[in-house]
């Protein structure tokens, strides 16, 4: 075949060395679906660990993967089905250099500080200009009533 091998063992390994991340494993023995935690860093995240998946299309590295967050959270980036505003990995702006650690690097970054471009919940991001401490007491609880226990360090 002309395509080039995949570069997933390597990218596997590189993306679980990081500290952004736990448990991050194929799903379901599928090297093109990736599952685990992601630990936010700042508040009003930073008390659980939301878990991700990561889809690889058939045609990666030519065509981006897709991030989705399978634990319910509070944020004007992802809708209710856990999908992300992320233009890191829309058509126009993917290069197939980019690494699996880049997207979930970029993912847990939008985490940790709400960009009010990328929406998806007009009305939690206007919440978060016009009454933050709002926006940050609801995220804060329901941070607490659906994400995963941290794991320990």
């Amino acid at each position: 075949s002309h395509l080039r091998p995949h570069p997933f063992p390597q990218e596997l390994e590189e993306t679980r060395r990081w500290e952004g991340a736990r448990d991050v494993r194929p799903l379901d023995g599928n090297v093109r679906r990736w599952g685990g935690l992601l630990l936010p860093n700042n508040p009003p995240y930073n008390t659980g660990a939301f878990r991700f998946e990561l889809t690889f299309s058939p045609n990666h590295p030519l065509e981006p993967p897709c991030a989705t967050l399978r634990t319910p959270i509070y944020h004007p980036s992802v809708d209710l089905e856990g999908r992300v505003c992320q233009p890191l990995t829309t058509h126009g702006h993917w290069e197939p250099t980019t690494r699996a650690i880049q997207v979930l690097q970029d993912l847990l970054l939008q985490l940790d500080s709400p960009d009010p471009r990328r929406l998806l919940r007009p009305d939690v991001a206007r919440e978060l200009q016009e009454r933050p401490e709002e926006f940050r007491r609801r995220a804060e609880e329901h941070t607490r009533l659906h994400a995963e226990p941290r794991p320990d360090p």
